[in-house]
C-alpha cells in the first residue's frame, strides 16, 4: 500500500537539512520523526528534479509536489 506524501513543509525541512546543513539520512529521518527510507526517498526525488537548498522564494508548494511527483504520461 503506497504512504501518504509529507506535507510540503516537511519536504521543504528535508532538503534543507540534507542541502543546507548536510546532516545524515538517518538525523533528519530522527529530526523530523520520519523514517530513513522515507527521507532517502525524498532526496532522490530532489536530487532527480535538480533541487538544492536554499529552494527559490517562489517556489509553490504545488510546484514542489510536481517536480517531485511528475505525473505519469498515459498510455494510448
Amino acid at each position: 500500500m503506497p504512504q501518504k506524501r509529507l506535507s510540503s513543509r516537511k519536504i521543504r525541512e528535508i532538503i534543507r537539512l540534507k542541502y543546507g546543513l548536510n546532516l545524515s539520512n538517518r538525523s533528519i529521518g530522527t529530526s523530523c520523526n520520519i523514517s530513513v527510507g522515507s527521507v532517502h526517498n525524498y532526496v532522490q526525488r530532489a536530487k532527480a528534479a535538480g533541487l538544492s537548498w536554499p529552494l527559490p522564494d517562489n517556489l509553490t508548494d504545488e510546484e514542489l509536489e510536481c517536480s517531485l511527483f511528475p505525473p505519469i504520461a498515459s498510455l494510448p
